[in-house]
């Protein structure tokens, strides 16, 4: 039975790069083509895969239809929680997760830190967009057109000296966060706070959340901060990989 479950599943990645036809699943699966019916149209009565009237078979609309009934149910704060708890746990600091949602990067969780000296941060509170390294992330996310739009139109406010002065340097900060994949805020909204942080991606490959570690300096150095930084990637990744469905990544 797991056999057969196992090449039924095995057809839908072939399907999903074009139309394929009974001679050719069968050959991907290395089966009879009695076999490779007999599977095409158990996937069909599910309206998981659609017969073509040119007797090819391509993804059936359902499929389509669950997989984004499951990406509307996905909770993102649900999935990521015991992963930052777990960080916090790990290096000590502040971690927060952030998504996008009507021109707003907003905090919707947040572990504590187990210093005394801790961030006033709560959730539900909007970021400083200009400066903060989960904003940077989930807006280097977008199409360039979408970029140089909302930068045009943000407030460039100088919390401090290495605030984001202006619409070029934060669009120039966007592209270079975009490039390399994380982002940081040292000292760009608070002098004595320093931030790493990573994105969440969905089986997209967009961002659909942004999560980091916060720290003030007379705990850590902004040095010592991003020694975190591998820690913080792989914790986004492995949130990543829950929230999409990817399976685990084997250890070496």
């Amino acid at each position: 039975m797991s056999q057969t479950v196992d090449r039924a599943l095995s057809i839908l990645p072939l399907l999903a790069e074009g139309p394929a036809d009974l001679g050719q699943v069968a050959d991907r699966l290395g089966v009879h083509k009695s076999t490779a019916l007999r599977l095409l149209r158990t996937l069909h009565e599910h309206g998981l895969v659609h017969r073509q009237a040119d007797q090819r078979y391509r993804l059936g609309a359902r499929l389509f239809a669950l997989a984004q009934e499951a990406a509307e149910n996905l909770d993102v704060r649900e999935i990521a929680h015991p992963h930052l708890v777990e960080l916090n746990e790990k290096c000590g600091h502040t971690v927060h997760l952030a998504v996008h949602e009507e021109n707003e990067v907003l905090y919707i969780d947040k572990v504590e830190s187990r210093y005394p000296v801790r961030m006033y941060s709560r959730i539900g509170k909007p970021v400083a967009i200009t400066v903060a390294a989960v904003a940077k992330l989930l807006l280097a996310d977008l199409p360039e057109a979408e970029r140089r739009t909302l930068a045009a139109t943000l407030d460039y406010p100088r919390y401090t000296a290495r605030s984001t002065p202006d619409a070029t340097a934060f669009l120039a900060e966007l592209a270079k966060v975009r490039e390399q994949g994380w982002a940081t805020d040292l000292g760009g909204h608070e002098e004595s706070i320093n931030c790493v942080a990573a994105p969440v991606r969905g089986a997209d490959g967009r961002a659909v959340a942004a999560m980091s570690v916060s720290a003030p300096n007379v705990v850590v150095s902004a040095e010592e901060l991003l020694t975190l930084l591998p820690l913080v990637r792989r914790t986004a990744d492995a949130i990543s990989r829950e929230y999409s469905g990817s399976p685990p990544t084997k250890e070496a």
